[in-house]
């Protein structure tokens, strides 16, 4: 399971120019999941973005989290973050989960987050979004459960 995790201090996703999911003060997350990605891969990555100690206590150090802030989660399903471009010029998606396995992982890993965050948005799995955000730092961090 891949992450890239925006500290924001807003951000939404549109589909088909509504407005499906929008926070205030967090984290966005576009999540990519791999074919060979679990449970126990979802529980990690879960407990790894809600406690990332990525949010500023005092000016310049980064010693809370989202959970410490009580900031909100916008997860957006990103398969292409599995794009292999090794070779050639068009990107392999081989190793992202196949969509229907995949769908069902990103709901669970939404209820998990829901279990540890008050606020949790996303966008529509499978569907061309619009992804707006102000970014806070910037703060971008990339996050794979296999390493």
């Amino acid at each position: 399971m891949r992450a890239v995790i925006q500290r924001v201090k807003a951000a939404q996703v549109e589909v088909d120019s509504n407005i499906v999911g929008k926070i205030t003060h967090g984290l966005l997350v576009l999540l990519g999941i791999g074919k060979d990605d679990t449970l126990e891969d979802i529980k990690w990555m879960v407990d790894k973005i809600v406690n990332l100690r990525i949010f500023e206590k005092e000016k310049g150090k980064m010693n809370e989290s989202l959970i410490d802030v009580k900031g909100s989660l916008l997860v957006v399903s990103q398969f292409t973050l599995y794009g292999d471009c090794s070779k050639g010029r068009r990107p392999s998606f081989s190793d992202a989960m196949e969509a229907s396995r995949a769908k069902e992982l990103f709901d669970v890993f939404l209820d998990k987050a829901r279990e540890k965050v008050e606020k949790v948005e996303s966008g529509v799995f499978q569907a061309y979004m619009d992804v707006a955000l102000i970014n806070d730092g910037p703060v971008t961090l990339i996050i794979d459960s296999k390493k």
